[in-house]
């Protein structure tokens, strides 16, 4: 049943009454408490693309129907016939749960049953110096600063996209990172050496910015409710991309047209590009960056709780694994055949 009556005389579309209009559809209701909790839109799709999977394996029954026993057959099935990672099942399984506990409503006794996969304990991949600057030589523009910035400061790809101006402290040489991971703030130095190159590339930015305020361009999209709360801050130069996309692109949740922030996909590859020109062969992606960050501060002396607090880990074991990296930790041994 469609959800408008039919069309009066000017052509126009009528709601239906309460009354007469159907109920929104499962997948409709599951997008619609997805932003109520502001989750991403990569999110929002991976989410239902998972529980679109999980009623087609099952025969188009109605998730109310099943239980432990059809989710564990999913998971099962995506590590059995498609070879996913642990992550991936374990991601498949949260979407999952999602519907059942936040969308329907439905009380789970059997959520014990279902074991979540394990993911395999790997070390990081992690560059050396010598690496670090062979990477950074095959990289040109904004996305040489991008990468640059990420491996002097430890960010994430997502937090140093979505950086806005006034989270960005010259003189201080300072970075707030907002709703980092586990939606924390932090703070991280901003390097001496990037300086100068943020403050030319900032004043090159608010050229974009003017001239967007100059077409009445809608705003940059705002966190949560304070687009509602403050609704003209998008348009401000405070709360302006740092590194904005180069055209205008339209917002699919709201059809608005806007500035974005620059895409990740087009950062990852121009890093992959670079680290192959370097002669790289180690795997490399952003969050090599990161993880060469932390490996190297601590390769300088900084204690574990100071970096811990730098890359925003909500527990030290979580930076404990950069001691495996630096052979530290009761490991530092001396082979027999070196002595």
């Amino acid at each position: 049943m469609s959800n408008l009556s039919p069309a009066p005389e000017n052509g126009a579309p009528r709601a239906e009454s309460p009354e007469t209009a159907s109920p929104p559809r499962l997948l409709d209701q599951m997008r619609e408490h997805i932003r109520l909790r502001h989750y991403s839109l990569r999110t929002e799709r991976t989410y239902l693309d998972w529980v679109r999977r999980y009623i087609r394996f099952n025969g188009l029954r109605h998730p109310r129907e099943m239980g432990a026993g059809e989710v564990t057959a999913f998971l099962s099935s995506l590590a059995n016939h498609r070879n996913v990672s642990a992550s991936t099942q374990n991601q498949a399984l949260a979407a999952i749960l999602f519907l059942y506990r936040d969308v329907m409503r439905v009380e789970l006794p059997w959520l014990h049953e279902v074991t979540r996969a394990r993911r395999p304990r790997r070390l990081p991949v992690v560059l050396t110096r010598t690496e670090v600057h062979a990477l950074f030589g095959h990289m040109q523009g904004v996305h040489a600063l991008m990468a640059r910035l990420m491996y002097g400061t430890g960010m994430r790809l997502m937090e140093c996209l979505r950086l806005r101006v006034k989270d960005v402290e010259l003189v201080r040489r300072e970075i707030v990172v907002r709703e980092g991971k586990g939606a924390k703030d932090r703070i991280t130095m901003l390097p001496a050496t990037l300086v100068g190159e943020m403050r030319a590339h900032l004043a090159a930015v608010r050229l974009v910015h003017r001239r967007d305020r100059e077409r009445d361009i809608a705003g940059v999209e705002l966190p949560h409710a304070y687009a509602i709360k403050n609704p003209e801050a998008g348009k401000s130069w405070s709360w302006h991309w740092v590194f904005p996309q180069d055209k205008l692109s339209v917002d699919p949740r709201t059809g608005i047209t806007r500035r974005h922030h620059m895409f990740d996909q087009s950062f990852q590859r121009a890093i992959k590009r670079a680290a192959h020109k370097a002669g790289i062969v180690k795997p490399v992606s952003s969050h090599t960056l990161r993880h060469s960050f932390a490996t190297h501060l601590m390769e300088a002396g900084y204690d574990i709780r100071t970096v811990q607090e730098l890359l925003g880990h909500k527990d030290v074991s979580t930076t404990m694994i950069y001691t495996h990296v630096l052979n530290r930790g009761g490991r530092g041994v001396v082979s027999p055949l070196d002595r």
